[in-house]
């Protein structure tokens, strides 16, 4: 079992975590708004397709960030009940020796595919929530241009 600072920080970082995780959320949605609010009544036309790629790049962030939070929970979930197999306090394994080790090694197997999914997810909300970032500013400094037909180096 884990000590009380092992858990206190266990804990932290969890919360942490899913902090970032909400904050990455957040900024994705607040991305795609101000988007949204920034063309408002304008004609489409082929110089918003950076700011296209901006708005796809921003919902697949919030979608990888939720199936992060998912995946997060499912381990948790998982974690939960490998305690209570171990602890001989599970329905189907109980306290057989053969049906303990048969569950610890299938949740084993579990936590450790959720997790790597959990990591890929993550990841990948923040490589996309970066990659619409910089399509955003291609095509506010693209507009800039389009504007005023020059591009002012000082």
């Amino acid at each position: 079992m884990a000590s009380d600072t092992e858990l206190v920080l266990f804990t932290a970082h969890r919360e942490a975590l899913a902090k970032y995780t909400y904050f990455l959320l957040t900024a994705a949605g607040a991305g795609i708004a101000l988007s949204v609010n920034q063309t408002r009544g304008a004609a489409l036309a082929w110089s918003q397709i950076p700011l296209a790629i901006a708005v796809v790049c921003w919902g697949a962030s919030f979608f990888c960030g939720v199936l992060h939070l998912e995946y997060v929970n499912a381990s948790n979930y998982d974690n939960l009940e490998l305690l209570r197999v171990q602890a001989g306090g599970h329905p189907m394994a109980g306290t057989h020796p053969q049906k303990i080790e048969i569950g610890l090694n299938v949740l084993i197997e579990e936590l450790e595919k959720k997790g790597s999914k959990a990591a890929a997810f993550g990841r990948s909300q923040f490589f996309l929530i970066i990659a619409g970032a910089v399509s955003y500013v291609v095509w506010h400094v693209l507009e800039m241009y389009l504007r005023t037909g020059t591009i002012a180096l000082v």
